[in-house]
C-alpha cells in the first residue's frame, strides 16, 4: 500500500529540473510512483515517461482548474510550458494565474497533495470514455451550446441542447431554468426545474431543443454551467458590449472559484469581435465550467 506522504516526496523530487522530460527518467521515478503508475522493471525510459505522464494527466483532470494547470506546468506536461528549469515553470504559472511566484508554488504544492490523495485512494483508471448510460442516468447531454449576448439593453441567452435518453419513455427532463424562459423549439413547456418534451423518447434516442431567456441582473461577471447529468460537450460563446481586458476560463471548478476574490483558471483575452469562445469536453457532474471576468 502506497502512503500519500511517500508519493508527495517523490512527486516534489520529480518536478525539479526538466520534470518528466528529464533524460534519466528511470532514476527519477521512485518506488511509490512506480506502483501507482504501474511501471514495470522491464519498462524503458520512453514507456516510464508515458505511463507516469498519462497517470498524472488522469489524476489532474479531477482537480480545480488552477491546481490542474499548476501541476501540469510543474512537471512539464503541458506542451506550452516545457521549460528546462522548474523555477521558469513556476514563473509561467504565476503569470497565468496573475499571482506572484510564492502563490504559484503554494498552488503547485496543493495540487501535488491532491494528486497523492487521489492516487492512493482508488485504483488506476483508464482515460474516461464517452459517458455511458446507466439505469441511474435518465438522460445525458451529448451537446450543449450556449450563446450569451451582453451587448443588448437586456442581455439574452440562448441554450441549444442535444440530449440522449437513458431509459424508455423519457417525456420530461429535470433541468434548472430561469423564470421567464421561452422555448425556441423542441419542447412543449418549461416549468421550474423541468422541460417537457413533445413526445416520449426511447432509450438511446437523441433529441434537440432550444431555450431563450433574458438576464435579470446587469453587470454579469461570469457565465458557468454546473451539470447534474453527464455532459459530453459544452460550447460557450459570450459577446460583450465592452470587452474585458482579460477573462479566466473555469474547467472543473468549485463554487469558490466562480465567486471568490482570487482568479483561478486559465486567463485569455476576447477576440477582435469582442467575443470569447470556449469548448469543454467530458464534463464532470457537480463541477463548474465556463468563464469569469472583471
Amino acid at each position: 500500500m502506497v502512503a500519500p506522504a511517500d508519493l508527495v516526496v517523490e512527486l516534489k523530487a520529480l518536478r525539479k529540473g526538466r520534470g518528466l522530460l528529464a533524460s534519466r527518467i528511470g532514476e527519477r521515478v521512485g518506488a511509490a510512483l512506480r506502483v501507482v503508475c504501474e511501471v514495470g522493471e522491464e519498462d524503458g525510459p520512453a514507456v516510464i515517461r508515458q505511463k507516469v505522464t498519462r497517470r498524472l494527466e488522469i489524476l489532474a483532470s479531477d482537480l480545480p482548474a488552477d491546481l490542474r494547470m499548476a501541476v501540469l506546468a510543474a512537471f512539464a506536461i503541458a506542451p506550452e510550458v516545457r521549460l528546462p528549469f522548474y523555477q521558469d515553470r513556476v514563473g509561467w504559472t504565476a503569470s497565468r494565474l496573475n499571482r506572484d511566484p510564492r502563490t504559484a508554488r503554494r498552488r503547485i504544492d496543493a495540487g501535488i497533495d491532491h494528486l497523492a490523495q487521489l492516487a492512493t485512494m482508488r485504483p488506476v483508471a483508464p482515460p474516461r470514455p464517452m459517458p455511458s448510460l446507466s439505469v441511474e442516468t435518465a438522460w445525458r447531454t451529448a451537446e450543449l451550446r450556449v450563446v450569451v449576448a451582453l451587448d443588448r439593453a437586456r442581455p439574452e441567452v440562448v441554450e441549444l441542447y442535444r440530449i440522449v435518453a437513458g431509459r424508455d419513455g423519457l417525456a420530461a427532463i429535470d433541468l434548472p431554468v430561469p423564470a421567464g424562459t421561452d422555448v425556441l423549439y423542441g419542447a412543449t413547456r418549461v416549468r421550474p426545474g423541468t422541460v417537457e418534451l413533445p413526445h416520449a423518447l426511447a432509450r438511446g434516442t437523441e433529441h434537440e431543443f432550444a431555450l431563450q431567456y433574458r438576464l435579470a441582473e446587469p453587470g454579469v461577471t461570469h457565465v458557468v454551467r454546473t451539470p447534474d447529468h453527464p455532459c459530453d460537450l459544452f460550447d460557450l460563446r459570450v459577446r460583450f458590449a465592452r470587452p474585458p481586458a482579460r477573462f479566466w476560463s473555469l474547467r472543473a471548478a468549485l463554487d469558490r472559484d466562480v465567486a471568490g476574490d482570487e482568479r483561478p483558471g486559465e486567463p485569455g483575452i476576447p477576440d477582435a469581435a469582442g467575443e470569447l469562445h470556449l469548448v469543454f469536453r467530458d464534463l464532470t457532474a457537480g463541477l463548474a465550467y465556463g468563464a469569469r471576468w472583471d
